[in-house]
């Protein structure tokens, strides 16, 4: 197999030709122009064109992201599911023990928080349901349904303590945010 070879003075001749044709300075402002009737930057009263930045594109704004909803994952839905049975039969010591052992898998998850406050609403405890439905609410940033629902619950517990003004505020939270 024969190889080429580039014979070096012929690639040296090259690139001082091309080195020569690159000015390294500007001449100073007396010089006369290189071909006659052309004027050049440094002639007093020639205008110098500004160079122009490169167009770029304004920037596009990310798109706004999509309301984050909450959902189970399959052990603890099994365990919410669990939990809602015992409450629904009045044991509410065993609801109250599935959930936590829910909690414990997702302490972050809204709709965990929700179902204990219905518990301990259920159970006759509305200032627990409240805690856990501000609890909720407070997981639930950007989440609208979720959102809803934690309020819901508030104006659930605070109507079940009398507090029947603040209860109708939360609902009315509650219906704005499910409304379309």
């Amino acid at each position: 197999m024969r190889r080429f070879l580039f014979p070096a003075p012929l690639l040296l001749a090259a690139l001082a030709l091309a080195a020569c044709s690159t000015p390294l300075y500007r001449p100073s402002s007396g010089t006369t122009p290189s071909q006659p009737g052309t004027t050049t930057p440094e002639q007093p009263g020639s205008a110098v064109p500004e160079p122009t930045p490169p167009a770029t594109p304004a920037p596009v704004p990310p798109p706004a992201p999509p309301p984050r909803s909450h959902r189970l994952s399959p052990a603890t839905n099994a365990l919410v599911v669990q939990a809602r049975t015992a409450t629904s039969k009045g044991d509410f010591d065993a609801a109250a023990a599935t959930l936590e052992r829910a909690l414990r898998i997702e302490p972050d998850n809204p709709l965990v928080w929700i179902e204990m406050g219905q518990m301990r609403l259920a159970s006759g405890d509305p200032v627990q349901a409240e805690n856990m439905g501000r609890r909720a609410l407070a997981l639930a940033a950007g989440a609208p349904r979720e959102q809803a629902s934690a309020w819901q619950l508030i104006g659930f517990a605070l109507r079940a303590r009398g507090r029947n003004v603040e209860a109708q505020e939360a609902l009315q939270r509650a219906g704005a945010l499910v409304a379309p």
